[in-house]
């Protein structure tokens, strides 16, 4: 099954738009379009999950913790933490690696980090 993303709100712009650029077929929506402005980080992991989306964020403190609390109940699509400050090329280029080599069923309530 073919990945799909949802953006963190902390989640860098540019790289959402250098990812759509390069690869234009890629479904990453940005924080605002899926609706997770402003929202804690449970409540972003539970749209993503809705939707079988894989949260992408740069909350290396929080959100792997939050993910943990949050498959004792309900399943996620998993979540990817980019390093902060990570060059744009860089997280591009890893991101879509991980959209080559591997599918849906393998980040099932899974955490990756990228670089990797």
């Amino acid at each position: 099954m073919t990945l799909r993303f949802q953006a963190d709100a902390d989640f860098n712009h540019k790289i959402v738009s250098a990812l759509r650029r390069r690869e234009p077929a890629i479904d990453f929506l940005d924080a605002h379009q899926g609706g997770v402005i402003g929202v804690s980080d449970y409540e972003v992991l539970r749209i993503a999950a809705d939707l079988g989306r894989l949260v992408v964020s740069h909350d290396r403190r929080t959100m792997p913790a939050h993910l943990v609390r949050f498959v004792r109940t309900r399943s996620s699509a998993g979540l990817i933490i980019v390093q902060q400050g990570l060059d744009i090329g860089a997280a591009v280029e890893d991101l879509l690696l991980i959209c080559a080599l591997t599918d849906a069923a393998e980040w099932y309530n899974q955490i990756g980090y990228v670089p990797i």
